[in-house]
């Protein structure tokens, strides 16, 4: 799934762990992605929570898309810091998932916090046809 997803790859986003329900993934925090105040751009911070997500809901090759998502942003992310998105499956009831993630910065901070919730599809993620 990571070799399709040209996103995560462009954005520097790493996959430090995976397991069942679960996924943590790092990214380096560039100018690029900075804000008009000096810190990492929301969307930048959504950007990989939204991938730990991802990965986290597919871990079981059982594709899943996201329903919905929220996100509470409580520090700045500082640039050149690297941030770390952990995702946690919170529920797994027949087609749907909630999934939370916790986004810390190199200290340990908590930088944001993210829930998404996922719907299960038809289809495998390993054998999946890239066409």
């Amino acid at each position: 799934m990571y070799d399709r997803d040209p996103a995560s790859r462009h954005l520097g986003m790493t996959i430090e762990a995976m397991a069942p329900g679960r996924a943590r993934l790092a990214m380096r925090v560039t100018e690029i992605m900075s804000n008009g105040h000096g810190t990492a751009h929301g969307g930048m911070i959504f950007a990989l929570a939204d991938s730990a997500f991802a990965f986290a809901c597919n871990s079981r090759d059982i594709a899943a898309v996201g329903q919905t998502c929220t996100i509470t942003y409580l520090t700045p992310a500082r640039l050149n810091e690297t941030l770390t998105a952990t995702a946690t499956e919170i529920a797994l009831v027949g087609r749907n998932g909630i999934y939370d993630v916790v986004v810390t910065g190199e200290d340990g901070r908590i930088v944001a916090t993210f829930r998404g919730q996922s719907a299960a599809l038809k289809t495998r993620v390993i054998n999946e046809d890239p066409q």
